[in-house]
Parts: structure tokens; sequence; C-alpha cells
């Protein structure tokens, strides 16, 4: 039948529930137990109560309220059998025109698939042995104008799962167990940092200048004081000053807004952990990346295979599938200088070209920004060419100075920082420094992206006066991290596209005629990536 029929007639059903005296929309019930605590109610009567003798029917337990929407629903003459679902659980309801009365029966017999109702009767199990309530009471709470997805194949256009997410959790209990498993990393993460002493903080998401990250900003009007605004495209700054002002651990979970375009890793807007700690380095910073990985991999425990064998059936969390591969997390994660990791790839030391580097990528096809220097000539080589070899869990340490004005420059060469990133399986999942609390270094290196700026390049970082201002007053040694929780949840729950883990992605618009604008807006390396 047409959607528009279907809905046809389930309004014409509403007229017939109003003739009837019943409202289609109902809030005079409150359940007494969940769906699996109606289950345990049986359970604990079953173990005082004796067992049916041969051919007798099982007794009736205590009495329950129970509430759920019908996802099942076959009417056999003078009773009905219905299955309703809630949360991640289903329970099978029984009622019967003799326990529930002609006017109830007759709403019985206007239910609908996707209808939520409230049941109260007494807990029992079926001759099958299936646990169900036999209902005394049948309210209508919700009528349902349209159907739900179909449920033995489910919701089948991605699109449609993405776009319509409340379609796509009522299809499938699993997807709504999937999106549990990121508030166990989430909560994992948290109860990590809580327990080494870290204090959880907000911090501005609207902010006069954008700062701590290489993006494009979203602008926004604040009315009242006539004056352009951004979206925060990090929390990084903010973190800074609280470690100024005498903190000495402090992290933030929250949303960041990136003006970019979409991708399988890309969504405008996403969630980053960003932790501060004074007196350490970003070595003190590789141990706790470890650390909140292994507590959030534990926190979900072991992954099953599915039903083709596709994943790796273990009992250890820390091995796991992704993308059809066994992926080790296993600490300590191995490290590797990017300086190492290039001259590996490409067969030349960078060093001893150091200065010729811009010159000599090019002439090996990798892709530069005009003007490009030789620190950036590396980080191209090996975002281009290395990084998406990279599969067990490594720390890429020691960036060039050039492409992280943040970072605290080595000792010992001062053409790279203390820097990493962690990469899991062609991934970047972390990001830390030694941070920069040099206000002379920092004025400089931010005075150099302001001239990148001028040139045109739009994610270089701004001037902050605010912040050099913050650390001229005395910012201690320090390490910092962040962690795109929405890649890390990927990872761990083996999903193909960051759409996959947040349950209202961003979407392209649709033109009237049903097809997308183009996303146009990625930097030729970002469309190599995902290429």
């Amino acid at each position: 039948m047409p959607a528009d029929d279907l809905t046809a007639e389930r309004r014409r059903k509403i007229d017939e529930l109003a003739a009837l005296g019943v409202p289609a929309y109902n809030v005079d019930f409150v359940p007494s137990v969940t769906l699996d605590g109606a289950r345990r109610v049986l359970a604990d009567f079953e173990a005082s109560a004796p067992a049916p003798a041969d051919g007798e029917d099982a007794a009736e337990g205590p009495d329950v309220r129970v509430a759920g929407r019908v996802m099942q629903y076959r009417q056999q003459g003078r009773s009905c059998f219905a299955h309703i679902e809630a949360e991640d659980d289903r329970l099978q309801v029984w009622m019967r025109l003799d326990r529930v009365g002609e006017k109830q029966f007759a709403v019985v017999k206007l239910l609908d698939l996707g209808d939520i109702v409230g049941v109260r009767g007494k807990v029992m199990r079926t001759r099958r042995g299936e646990p169900t309530v036999v209902a005394d009471e049948v309210t209508l709470l919700v009528k349902a104008l349209q159907p739900p997805p179909e449920k033995y194949h489910g919701l089948q256009d991605q699109e449609t799962r993405y776009r319509k997410r409340y379609l796509d959790l009522l299809a499938s209990v699993e997807q709504r167990r999937h999106f549990a498993a990121r508030t166990t990393v989430v909560r994992a993460l948290r109860r990590t940092l809580d327990g080494r002493g870290f204090l959880e903080t907000e911090t501005p998401i609207l902010q006069p200048i954008p700062g701590g990250g290489h993006a494009r900003p979203f602008v926004t009007h604040w009315n009242a004081l006539h004056t352009d605004v951004y979206l925060r495209i990090a929390i990084e700054l903010h973190l800074k000053r609280l470690l100024v002002g005498g903190y000495r651990r402090v992290y933030e979970m929250g949303r960041v807004f990136r003006n970019e375009g979409l991708s399988p890793r890309h969504n405008p807007e996403f969630t980053m952990l960003e932790a501060y700690e004074a007196y350490t380095d970003y070595n003190g910073m590789r141990e706790l990346t470890e650390s909140l990985i292994v507590d959030a991999a534990n926190a979900l425990g072991p992954q099953h295979s599915d039903e083709e064998g596709g994943t790796v059936p273990c009992d250890d969390p820390l091995r796991r599938s992704f993308s059809g591969r066994e992926l080790v997390l296993t600490p300590p994660f191995r490290a590797a200088r990017m300086v190492d990791l290039v001259a590996q790839a490409f067969g030349f030391d960078p060093l001893d070209a150091w200065d010729e580097l811009p010159d000599r990528a090019r002439s090996l096809g990798v892709h530069l920004p005009p003007g490009a220097g030789p620190g950036t000539a590396l980080t191209e080589m090996y975002e281009q060419r290395v990084e998406n070899e990279l599969w067990d869990p490594t720390f890429v340490l020691d960036y060039p100075a050039e492409v992280s004005p943040l970072a605290r420059k080595r000792s010992d060469d001062g053409r790279f920082v203390e820097r990493f990133e962690l990469v899991v399986a062609g991934r970047e999942v972390a990001n830390a420094f030694s941070e920069l609390n040099d206000p002379i270094d920092q004025r400089a290196r931010f005075e150099d992206q302001a001239r990148l700026r001028a040139a045109g390049d739009e994610q270089a970082f701004h001037l902050d006066e605010d912040f050099l201002e913050a650390i001229e007053v005395g910012m201690p040694p320090a390490g910092g991290l962040g962690i795109g929780v929405d890649r890390l949840v990927m990872l761990l729950t083996d999903a193909a596209t960051i759409r996959d883990v947040l349950l209202f992605p961003t979407m392209r618009p649709r033109r009237r005629d049903g097809t997308h604008e183009e996303d146009s807006h990625l930097s030729p390396s970002r469309r190599a990536e995902e290429s």
C-alpha cells in the first residue's frame, strides 16, 4: 500500500478510536518495570513457585505494568499476540478478549505497527517457553501515523539511515546498542582522567578569535555588540589559560567546529577531548594516551564476530578487528620519528636534502601549497605517502616547527618540535605537544602565521593577543593532548565512516531534483587521503 494510503488508513483509525471515546495520544500510564525487569520478576516468581505438572499451563506470576512500541502484531480470533520494544529490549504481550473486555479489545484490533502501548497484566511463560505479559488492561499511548521500517530487512537505504536516524534506530536493536557503545567510551575516557586528578572544565564555544588549530572557522554575528564571533575550532588556548591560573591538570570533552568539507573521516562539528598537565611533556602525554585508549577498549569488552565471521573472535578486548584486519592495541605502542618514516618510504634522508626538500618533494609527485618550506614539505610527504600505511598504533614523533606553532622546539634541533600524533589504521587519533610556554617565541610564531594568513592561507593561526598576555604572566612547562573522540569510537566499534558513530551527522543539502550539492571544500591532500 502506498505511504499516503497507509497514513490515511491510520488517520481513519484515529476517528474510530474517537468514536469509542479513546484518545489516540495518552499520558495516563506509568510503567512499573522495564521489559527486562518484567522478565526478572518472572524469573524470581518461577524460582519460588512449584513447577507445573505435565500438560498444565504455567502459573501466572505477579502483576506488572510495561510500555513499548508495537513491532510485531498478529491477531488470532479473540486474542492477539504482539512484541513491544523499548530501549534495546523486547517482550511479548498477549491480549485476550476475555481478559481486557469488549471496549479494550476493540482498541487492540485497531493497533498498528509502530503504535506505543501500555500494558498491565500478569507475567507468565507460554508453552513455547517465551516470557509474556498477559494483559488485563491495554492503554493506547501513541497512534503512529507512519509505519516503522520493515523489521525483517531493516532500513536498507544508507542515506535515509543518516538523515532520519530515528528510523534507523527503530529498525535495529543492534544500532541502538552500537550508539550506546559510544557512551561507554566517553565514560571510560572521563573515568581515566578523573582518576588521575584532572579537573573537567567548560570553556567558550563562541570566541572573538578562533585559535588552537589549522582550520577555517564558522563565523556568526553577535547582534547586541554588532561584532562577528567564531565557533571554536579547538579547545586548547583556554585550557592553557587555566594552567596559567594555577590548575595543574585540566581537560574538556566537547564539540568543536571546522568549516570544511564532508568525508568518511570529517564532519564539520565533532567531539574533541583535550587535556593539559603542568610539569610534564609529550612523553608523559604518550603514557596518558595509551592508558586512555586501553581503558576505553577494556570498557567496551571483547569484540564479537559477525554472522559472516568478519571480525576477529577473541576474548582479549585489546585485539580487535577494523575493516577486516586485526588491530592490536596492546601497549607499549610503537614510536618512530616522522623524518625516519619518510626516509624509509622515499629512499633518502630528508635532513640531508633539507633546503631543497620542497623541490625534491614536488619532483616526486607530492602536492605542496604555495610558499611551502622544508617543514611543510616533510609533513606533506609523510601525510600523502606514509600515514595511510601505518596500521597498528604508532606514535609519530617530532613534527617540523613550521607546521606546529604551539609546540616547544627540540633543544637539539630547532627545526623540529616535541610533538607526536598517534596513528592507528592509517588515521590520526591523537595529537600531543610539549607545550610552548615562551611568550617571545610564541609571538614570533604567531606573527609568522599572520603573514601566511595575509598571503591567503585561511587555515593559518590568528594572532591572539589575550593568550600572549596570559603566557607572559607565566605558564608552567606542560604537556597537552587532543583525541578525536569520534575517530576513536570508529576504531573501537569497527565503523567505516564517521557518520556511523554520530547520531545526527551533517548531510549535504538536497537539491529539488533529489541530488546533492557537491563537496569542493576539501584540500587536495584531504581529497587524496579520502580517495
